[in-house]
């Protein structure tokens, strides 16, 4: 029982860490997210990112001027960081794009010097700070929208319907520190309202 609730724990702060806002629902051995992506799109994500990372970090290894996040939402794979010339940006890119399961990528890499830590620190604070206004604001399950923050530039990626995407967009953009907003939604069909008797 207490390797059990270990485990769960472990799993928990794994969603945490990847900056998921994830209520664990646990049931006949079962851990459940609540999210938009089918249970095979939400692992083959995780492939997605893990493979392509560890290629680029093989090939790259020994070039201390890269800095690359790879982010995978229902097989649309965004690409953030700096690089230092155009070649590399677009070797990167094909990186990417050649992934067993990817159907799209947007690769928003920058040609520049290494982002420093400070920087980096505060995309995290602007990235906790547009989550906490998703939560507050209840307009959409904040689950079905994931933020990442580069350089002060806000990407918001997700399954979501026009007016989901309208206010993650509007929230996002009045938060302290969020120079400009980048939407890599993918849309679909808003759900009916509740019929009224």
């Amino acid at each position: 029982m207490r390797s059990m609730k270990i485990s769960l724990l472990a799993l928990a702060l794994v969603g945490a860490l990847q900056g998921c806002v994830a209520p664990v629902i646990v049931g006949a051995g079962a851990l459940m997210v609540a999210d938009r992506r089918t249970s095979g799109a939400y692992v083959e994500d995780e492939a997605i990112e893990n493979k392509a990372l560890n290629e680029i970090l093989t090939k790259y290894k020994k070039n201390q001027n890269i800095h690359v996040n790879v982010t995978s939402y229902n097989r649309h794979v965004l690409i953030t960081g700096e690089v230092p010339d155009e070649a590399i940006k677009a070797d990167i890119g094909r990186i990417v794009a050649n992934q067993q399961n990817v159907k799209g990528s947007t690769n928003e890499l920058t040609i520049s010097g290494l982002s420093s830590l400070t920087s980096r620190s505060s995309d995290a604070l602007v990235t906790s700070n547009v989550k906490a206004r998703f939560v507050g604001s209840q307009a959409f399950h904040t689950n079905h929208v994931k933020v990442i923050t580069e350089n002060g530039t806000v990407f918001l990626m997700g399954l979501v319907c026009q007016p989901e995407a309208d206010a993650a967009t509007e929230i996002a953009s009045t938060t302290g520190g969020a120079q400009r907003v980048v939407k890599v939604f993918e849309y679909i069909e808003c759900p009916l309202p509740p019929a009224k008797h």
